[in-house]
């Protein structure tokens, strides 16, 4: 019996399994993955030596937690094929779910309403061991599935349990759509640098190392980013020009409103699975 097995192997799965290896929290023996692009079995099976299938029943009958790591528009195929099985009795296994959108009622609508489920949202950083992941479990799911799920998602980065699944679209909002407000905002100021004369290549490395540096000083002190701010903006010097400018052009509004979009479309989703 696997301890844990992944139906889909795609990046954030193959991410998931290295980390768990890496950290020694499973052998490759005591997992099992389960794709239908058999170019992905085989690159999964090469990299990390452990038992990869085509066969998604396989994977659940074998495996004492299954991971389900498919795009939203699959996980009716999946679902789909687990309620036609009459050999699997999904209240023998924990589910934990990372597809997008897909919340605990419709995962328990085919599963059944005594289904060990927990639904994780991951973030795309996890993929290089630096994710921040948040998880709410089903009212079968235990304390100690909880904990399970906690291990898996901790060997890729950070993760935190909730208590209401609600707290997930904001969590999206936030750590899951996150990364990609920093991209935007790491190349905004590698531009405005280069368009100040820096060459393109050495903006983007000193863009880099600031955000780098200012993060790891903010995580180690116990001031308040307020007043990390204040240390760095002298009165009537560089900083506060800055700041000021990024205040008459609504700065705090724009990311508000853009995490509020965020959020609403997360619902919506939701809602739509």
């Amino acid at each position: 019996m696997k301890k844990l097995g992944f139906i889909g192997g795609g990046n954030m799965a193959e991410a998931l399994a290295r980390g768990l290896i890496e950290r020694k929290v499973f052998k490759p023996t005591e997992l099992i993955v389960s794709d239908v692009d058999a170019g992905r079995r085989r690159k999964i099976n090469r990299a990390l030596k452990i038992a990869v299938t085509d066969d998604n029943l396989l994977v659940i009958r074998e495996s004492r937690a299954v991971l389900i790591a498919v795009k939203p528009q699959q996980i009716e195929d999946v679902l789909g094929g687990l309620a036609t099985s009459d050999k699997i009795d999904p209240r023998e296994k924990l589910f934990i779910s990372i597809a997008a959108g897909i919340t605990i009622a419709r995962l328990t609508s085919s599963l059944g309403a005594k289904a060990r489920i927990i639904r994780v949202m991951p973030n795309a950083p996890a993929m290089v061991g630096r994710g921040m992941a948040a998880l709410v479990r089903s009212k079968a799911a235990s304390k100690s599935d909880e904990a399970f799920a906690l291990k898996i998602f901790l060997a890729v980065g950070d993760a935190v349990a909730l208590k209401d699944e609600a707290l997930l679209d904001p969590v999206t909002a936030l750590s899951g759509s996150g990364p990609a407000y920093v991209y935007l905002f790491v190349k905004a100021l590698a531009d405005a640098a280069a368009n100040e004369g820096i060459p393109r290549d050495l903006a983007i490395r000193m863009t880099l190392k600031t955000v780098e540096g200012a993060e790891y000083n903010m995580r180690m002190s116990k001031l308040a980013p307020a007043e990390l701010i204040r240390i760095v903006a002298s009165r009537g010097g560089t900083t506060e020009a800055a700041l000021k400018r990024f205040a008459a052009g609504g700065f705090s509004d724009i990311v508000a409103a853009a995490v509020h979009a965020a959020a609403d479309r997360s619902r919506e989703l939701g809602r739509s699975y």
